[in-house]
């Protein structure tokens, strides 16, 4: 479960970027997948979600914000969830968040 303490607090300046994010108009069950999808197909769905945040201009801040509160569900910034598991299982990988 995501730590609440480390969500932003309510203030618009802290999310506002959200509002700039290629993923806005897109489908968000591309972005996280459903029960059981596994293999190839779970594979496929999170390149194609991948590759609408190659070029979103919200990149950085994205993935930076679901590095620091630890997201556990779904592609954020670029990243799946192995992706950011792996970068906060590396200790130098994970103090560059």
């Amino acid at each position: 479960m995501t730590e609440i303490s480390r969500l932003p607090g309510p203030v618009m300046d802290l999310w506002e970027w959200q509002y700039q994010g290629s993923c806005r108009d897109a489908d968000d069950t591309l972005f996280f997948h459903p029960e059981g999808e596994r293999g190839s197909a779970r594979r496929r769905r999170a390149e194609a979600a991948k590759a609408i945040c190659h070029s979103c201009p919200v990149l950085q801040q994205c993935r930076e914000q679901a590095l620091r509160i630890r997201e556990p569900y779904g592609v954020w910034g670029g990243l799946s969830e192995d992706d950011r598991a792996a970068i906060l299982a590396d200790p130098r990988r994970a103090q560059a968040v």
